[in-house]
């Protein structure tokens, strides 16, 4: 299977050939695998190298004047290093653009601290009108960046090395009806069900589901599936808790653990709930070691995940 990452270059350097107003912005990542695209579309293939301010004031830039960036390097010169251009550039101009990630959380151990971001999230989280797309899957990652490539909204596109075995369908088609973007367009918010149970609700983001899966196997509980986390599907996990006394949900993230707690309590404000918050943890992890031990180190792996769910939810 190709990597998210790959899947991302090679359509949206077919996508260039089919749409006249799309461009590419980059920081040196990925430069070489858009090298053909570059060459074809030289006005809008453009690297203005280890820039990331400029990389975001491109991007808008170029929005501006009615085209759709596609922004993209790893998440952390992303979000986090050029934030202050993320939100005045694209959010206080009233601009729509794509931002696309690599690198996750920590997909890249030996690059260090500096290349995982497992608070982009959060940090886009204090901006407004940012539909956030977590694929779990290279199908799911194209199909979500096809449907941004054709909206005029500002999206982040969250793409990861770590990916589930099997795509989930995603997109406009498994939103709520009269689901929009920021700018009215549709925009897929649904929360999917991949197993329906009566003792509690665990919520899956994108490449946590197959970890989710395993972990809850046997466990009398509702898995929900998202690829889409903001907007977030407050009525969605109102559906799946039900009409009970009360609710106990376990929302299991790949970035910041809690990032997406107080959007579940807020879906969840008339009802007697609690919220169980799982993810990246804020202590730095100095060893470099590779993604599974990460994932293992954050109590994100199989095992992990079940003792602290079983530990959660009633028995």
């Amino acid at each position: 299977m190709d990597t998210m990452r790959d899947r991302f270059i090679a359509i949206t350097s077919q996508l260039l050939a089919e749409e006249p107003r799309l461009a590419v912005v980059l920081a040196d990542i990925s430069a070489d695998g858009f090298a053909p695209a570059r060459q074809a579309h030289p006005d809008r293939v453009i690297n203005v190298g280890i820039r990331e301010q400029l990389l975001i004031g491109a991007g808008a830039g170029m929005a501006l004047t009615g085209m759709r960036p596609i922004v993209h390097t790893f998440a952390s010169f992303l979000v986090e290093r050029p934030f202050e251009q993320v939100k005045l550039d694209f959010g206080h101009q009233g601009v729509g653009g794509i931002l696309v990630s690599a690198g996750g959380s920590y997909d890249w151990p030996a690059g260090g601290f500096t290349h995982m971001a497992p608070g982009d999230v959060a940090l886009l989280d204090t901006l407004e009108g940012w539909t956030v797309h977590v694929p779990g899957h290279p199908d799911e990652a194209e199909a979500l960046l096809r449907e941004a490539v054709d909206g005029d909204d500002r999206v982040y596109v969250r793409l990861s090395l770590q990916a589930n075995r099997q795509a989930r369908p995603v997109g406009r088609s498994t939103g709520p009806t009269g689901a929009t973007g920021s700018t009215g367009s549709p925009r897929s918010t649904g929360f999917s069900v991949a197993r329906e149970g009566r003792g509690g609700t665990v919520v899956a983001v994108g490449p946590m589901l197959d970890n989710v899966l395993a972990a809850t196997e046997g466990l009398d509980v509702s898995v929900l599936y998202a690829t889409t986390v903001r907007p977030f599907d407050g009525a969605g996990l109102r559906r799946a808790v039900g009409a009970g006394p009360g609710a106990d949900v376990v929302i299991v993230e790949p970035y910041l653990a809690g990032t997406s707690t107080a959007a579940a309590n807020e879906a969840l404000m008339e009802l007697p709930h609690r919220v169980l918050g799982l993810g990246v943890g804020r202590a730095e992890l100095r060893r470099y070691g590779q993604l599974e031990e990460h994932l293992a180190a954050h109590g994100l792996d199989a095992r992990g995940l079940r003792e602290r769910i079983t530990g959660f939810l009633p028995a």
